[in-house]
């Protein structure tokens, strides 16, 4: 790999809600563990414009010394963990008792490594990490003087390393290959391309400036989270202090939070929120990320959906940067399927005994033990939760699927195969003061809680079914639709400064069994603020892997509201109309079997 690249000091910034829901735990295999020491080490990094120590344990491989290198893997915890807890101290133990040298830290603001919670910004949280790269490159020491000559190394200072973590864990990788280039292969598990989007999806095409729609439980529960870190860690390092107004973020994720909370969104403070949530996240960076990435996402996540991953697919494949993507069961809404699925189960540790598990293995061996001839799976695998078999359940493919199923809108509430089948007709809802529709407790999959079920109030929705299926139909990607509407009174306050005035409404699509059952696919819901009310608008639905069984039926919902994020400001009534030469589209990624 090249030398590292030029550093990147800029000011201060962090986008918020970073998230580590699910615990990355990879612990070694129960059988014939291969021996190591571990060394608690402190490193003083200069991260931003403050300077803090960072806590990390060292494990080293028996037999790794200087005459006998060995690769490396760095890896940290997710949002709100640290390098003590299971996700963080098992991915030392799982690689260094396959022979790599392993070093993992409590991210900045985290357990006892000092600074600001700073959302994993490149010239924070990815220089702090270079830093890290460079004690194993055996350029510096750690505090109490420990260095490392035993790290395998491609060129003087450049050391054969590579990292794996979920979440925030995952973010602070391409964060750290867009400001050092020494670098050999990254694995960002569950984890976000922008910020924005994260937190306030706007789900409609084209509308980079309109802000989303905030979504208000993820972001406020992780907000407590970093704010609350004194009750996790009395006696803190007073560089993890910031003000009374904003105890443990730097400034601008404060602000970015303060401004969602509000529910006013004018124009100069929507700008300056968007430009930062963007700047902090790899949207803004991922043309400095050479790296070979293999990115791992979970389909039960409505945190960091699975469009964020294949947003940073495309980006990194279009550059030429090497990079495969698995869309996997579990994310931060849950999807364990348990022993013996074939997935991943971090608690157990197995890697051998899992699909991703030997994909990552696989990825490692590649990249960092330079084995040029494993193979390291398709560039795109999914799995497939009605396959039973687990040494079936993950497809691959060379690409992802395009949109190769178009449905039309009847104006009797049909979604029918023909443009021709449509009958016109005028449908309406109205939002109320509280939301109506029910999607998700967002906490409760992280939690392990029991969640209700999706529900919609009649009047406050619009729904379209097809027609039982004569055969299984798998979607697997993100549907879209394109619809019109009207809506007086949002025409009304659309052009306000304060883009809070815009319509707002939700996407969805149900399975519904033969039995009249409805399933909201992973409580997956596409939040819009509309851009144009007098416009078509076009809206990406969050990717999800489905099937559609014979008899069953799809349905296509838009909603006025949603408890989970912020709706409509002032009641605004919402009509549609369906004729054969104008009407709404939705198209699926569908494999017809």
């Amino acid at each position: 790999m090249s030398r590292r690249a030029p550093r990147f000091r800029a000011p201060l910034a962090l986008a918020l809600g970073a998230a580590l829901t699910v615990p990355l735990v990879l612990a070694p295999p129960a059988t014939a563990a291969a021996p190591y020491t571990v060394t608690p080490l402190k490193f003083t990094v200069r991260a931003g414009d403050r300077s803090c120590t960072v806590d990390a344990d060292l494990y080293r491989p028996a037999g790794a010394d200087r005459h006998h290198p060995a690769p490396a893997v760095l890896g940290t915890n997710g949002f709100g963990g640290s390098k003590a807890d299971g996700s963080t101290d098992s991915i030392g133990k799982a690689f260094a008792s396959r022979g790599y040298v392993s070093l993992v830290y409590s991210g900045l603001g985290f357990g006892r490594s000092g600074c600001l919670v700073s959302l994993d910004d490149p010239d924070i949280d990815g220089a702090a990490a270079s830093q890290l790269v460079d004690f194993l490159a055996g350029e510096r020491a750690a505090d109490d003087g420990t260095t490392a000559d035993f790290v395998t190394l491609d060129a003087s200072g450049d050391p054969r390393v590579g990292m794996i973590g979920g979440s925030y864990g995952g973010a602070v990788q391409l964060a750290t290959a867009a400001v050092d280039h020494r670098l050999d292969a990254l694995v960002p598990m569950i984890t976000w391309h922008d910020l924005a989007y994260s937190l306030a999806p706007n789900n409609a095409v084209g509308a980079p400036d309109v802000p989303g729609v905030f979504k208000w439980q993820w972001t406020n529960g992780f907000y407590l989270i970093g704010e609350g870190q004194p009750l996790l860690q009395p006696s803190l390092d007073p560089s993890r202090v910031n003000s009374l107004t904003c105890l443990h973020f730097v400034t601008e994720a404060c602000r970015t939070v303060h401004t969602l909370n509000s529910g006013r969104y004018p124009a100069d403070r929507t700008a300056e929120l968007l430009a930062f949530a963007r700047r902090v996240s790899p949207v803004s960076y991922l043309h400095r990320v050479r790296t070979p990435t293999l990115l791992v996402q979970g389909q039960a996540d409505t945190l960091f959906n699975l469009n964020e991953a294949a947003a940073t697919y495309r980006t990194l494949r279009a550059q030429g940067t090497p990079v495969k993507m698995i869309w996997q069961s579990w994310g931060h809404s849950g999807g364990h399927t348990g022993p013996g699925s074939g997935e991943l189960d971090l608690a157990g540790g197995d890697l051998e005994a899992s699909y991703v598990g030997r994909r990552v293995l696989a990825w490692f061996d590649r990249h960092l033990r330079r084995q040029t001839h494993t193979d390291t799976g398709p560039a795109f695998a999914y799995r497939r939760d009605w396959i039973t078999d687990p040494d079936r359940a993950y497809a691959g493919a060379d690409r992802l699927p395009g949109l190769t199923r178009t449905l039309y809108l009847s104006g009797d509430g049909r979604l029918v195969d023909r443009r021709s089948e449509v009958v016109p007709g005028t449908r309406r809802y109205t939002n109320w003061p509280v939301p109506t529709s029910h999607s998700e407790s967002s906490l409760a999959g992280l939690l392990g809680l029991r969640d209700g079920p999706p529900r919609d109030t009649k009047g406050t929705h619009l729904a379209w079914t097809s027609a039982p299926l004569t055969r299984p139909l798998d979607v697997v990607g993100a549907p879209r639709a394109t619809l019109r509407v009207h809506s007086p009174q949002a025409e009304r306050t659309q052009d306000s400064t304060d883009a809070a005035g815009k319509l707002v409404l939700f996407a969805k699509v149900y399975d519904i069994a033969p039995d009249g059952t409805r399933t909201l696919v992973r409580r997956l819901v596409a939040p819009v603020r509309v851009p144009d009310v007098t416009r078509s608008f076009t809206v990406t639905l969050p990717g999800i892997v489905h099937r559609y069984e014979t008899g069953h039926r799809l349905r296509f919902v838009i909603a006025a509201s949603d408890d989970a994020y912020f709706g409509n400001q002032g009641t605004k009534p919402v009509t549609v109309v369906s004729e054969p030469g104008d009407t709404g589209v939705l198209r699926l990624p569908a494999l017809t079997s």
